[in-house]
């Protein structure tokens, strides 16, 4: 049973199809990939089905109710939560308090220790620093895990994750693969839009592919990879084989 559905979704800006009547699912407990070159419209389409830019035309459904054009507040108390690729945190705020917005405003139903709450989701998310830290202090990977221990803390059915893997090192990049695939092992679906095609074959069951707005591809991770529609679209016909060496789609 899928939890996330959109029927034939467009969003226009004026006389620009930023997407064009994309039809996707997702089902329960998996991790979709949204993948596309730049300007493809994959952030516009998270924002379409999110309620943050509701669509022009077309459908959505989330966890079998129709939810066109419902509002991101809406939209987070049913259990669709996101991150950002530049976390937008309150900057002169201390971690915590960050985290106790989503804890106070983001959940249907009210938590009975706010506080406590937060802190598991600072633990769970491994966030290094003290609880108290200034959040304009914080550097990318501090400000991406706290991103997460917010997105988490309204306890989210669903996740949208746009491009985590942006701006991290190697080695940052290993812990983040495994804290999202610790989120899916909790019971959390995940929708992530991202380009780099290491964390892609190693998290994602399938992918769905946008290309000016429309929809070339969808299936199982490795066979959209190698599908040379989706190659080219990425890399250009002649620049088939150099996309694992590059190690981005």
């Amino acid at each position: 049973m899928s939890i996330l559905e959109t029927q034939r979704l467009s969003k226009h800006f004026g006389g620009l199809v930023a997407v064009n009547s994309v039809s996707m699912k997702v089902n329960h407990g998996e991790i979709v990939g949204l993948i596309g070159p730049n300007g493809a419209g994959k952030t516009t389409l998270l924002n379409a089905m999110a309620g943050s830019a509701p669509p022009t035309y077309g459908k959505v459904f989330f966890g079998g109710e129709e939810t066109t054009g419902f509002s991101p507040e809406k939209m987070c108390r049913l259990g669709l939560s996101r991150t950002f690729q530049i976390p937008q945190p309150f900057p002169d705020m201390p971690a915590i308090y960050n985290v106790l917005c989503s804890t106070l405003f983001g959940n249907k139903h009210k938590i009975d220790d706010p506080l406590s709450h937060c802190r598991t989701m600072l633990e769970f998310v491994e966030f290094p620093m003290d609880e108290q830290v200034i959040t304009s202090s914080l550097n990318t990977m501090q400000l991406k895990r706290l991103d997460l221990a917010r997105a988490l803390a309204s306890r989210p059915k669903l996740l949208f994750l746009d491009e985590m893997a942006a701006g991290l090192t190697d080695g940052e990049l290993n812990d983040i693969t495994k804290l999202i695939l610790k989120i899916r092992d909790s019971g959390i679906t995940i929708v992530m839009v991202e380009h780099l095609m290491k964390l892609i074959l190693k998290v994602c069951d399938r992918l769905v592919v946008i290309q000016f707005g429309t929809k070339i591809s969808e299936g199982p991770t490795r066979d959209v990879a190698q599908d040379p529609e989706v190659m080219k679209a990425y890399l250009g016909s002649n620049r088939k084989n150099n996309t694992h060496k590059e190690g981005k789609l």
